[in-house]
C-alpha cells in the first residue's frame, strides 16, 4: 500500500521571496505561514505559503540566485507543455476542490491582471493555466474522477517509454516492503548507485551522510523563530 499520501511541501528557488509572496497570497489567496532561516543552509531563507494544516508551497531565497540565469527551455519551461531541462520543474498544478471553485479562481486571477487559459476538459481532470512570478508555469485542477489504471495506461506510450509487460505489472503494482521500525543501516556510499545528491563541497556530503542518525534529528534548533508565551 503506498505510505504517501499527499503534498507536504514543494520547494522552489526564487530571487524575489517578496514578489512570490505577494503573487500567492494577493493572486491566489494563499496564506503566508512561515518566514525563517532555513535551517542548516547559510544566509538563506525558506518561506511556506498554506495549501493546507500538513501542505504548502515553499520558496528558498539567498543573494547568490540573483546571479543564476533563467533560460526558458534550460531552467524553465515557461509554460505547461514546453521542454526544460530533465529533473527540473516543468509545471506545477495546485488543487481545487470543484468545478465552481475553479471558475471562481478563474475569475480571482483575471480580475487582478493575470491572463487565464481554460478550463480545459482532461476527463479524469479539468484544469487552468497561468503564469507565476520568475516564469513558473502554474495550474489549477480538480478531480472529476479517479484515475482507472486500465483506462489512463496507453499501450503505445508504454512500448515508447520502454517498458515491458512485467515491468508495468510491477509499477501498477509495486511489491509491499516489510520496514523495520528505522532500523535499516545508511548504504555504503561507494557501494551503491544511490541516486546521490550533488551540488555539495568536496567531502561534504560523505561527511553529512555518515552523521550517525540520532545526531541528524538533533542537529538543528527547531523552535520557531518566535516565541509565543
Amino acid at each position: 500500500m503506498n505510505k504517501i499520501d499527499g503534498l507536504h511541501h514543494l520547494a522552489i528557488c526564487t530571487a524575489d521571496m517578496k514578489a512570490q509572496i505577494a503573487f500567492f497570497t494577493d493572486k491566489l489567496g494563499m496564506e503566508l505561514v512561515a518566514l525563517y532561516w532555513m535551517h542548516g543552509v547559510e544566509n538563506t531563507w525558506h518561506g511556506f505559503l498554506r495549501l493546507n494544516d500538513e501542505s504548502a508551497i515553499a520558496f528558498v531565497s539567498n543573494p547568490d540566485m540573483k546571479t543564476i540565469p533563467a533560460t526558458i527551455g534550460q531552467t524553465h519551461a515557461g509554460n505547461a507543455g514546453a521542454n526544460a531541462a530533465p529533473g527540473t520543474m516543468q509545471h506545477v498544478a495546485l488543487r481545487v476542490d470543484c468545478h465552481e471553485t475553479l471558475l471562481a479562481m478563474r475569475d480571482r486571477l483575471r480580475d487582478k491582471g493575470v491572463p487565464v487559459m481554460g478550463p480545459v476538459d482532461h476527463g479524469f481532470c479539468a484544469s487552468i493555466y497561468f503564469a507565476g512570478p520568475e516564469n513558473l508555469a502554474l495550474e489549477l485542477s480538480y478531480s472529476k474522477t479517479a484515475l482507472d489504471q486500465n483506462a489512463w495506461i496507453d499501450p503505445e506510450v508504454v512500448a515508447l517509454a520502454g517498458i515491458t509487460s512485467d515491468e508495468l505489472t510491477q509499477y501498477k503494482a509495486p511489491t509491499t516492503f516489510q520496514d523495520q521500525a528505522g532500523a535499516v543501516a545508511q548504504p555504503v556510499l561507494s557501494e551503491t548507485e544511490g541516486p546521490h545528491l550533488t551540488n555539495y563541497p568536496p567531502g561534504a556530503y560523505e561527511a553529512i551522510m555518515g552523521i550517525p542518525d540520532e545526531r541528524i534529528w538533533q542537529l538543528v534548533d527547531h523552535e520557531p523563530p518566535v516565541k509565543i508565551s
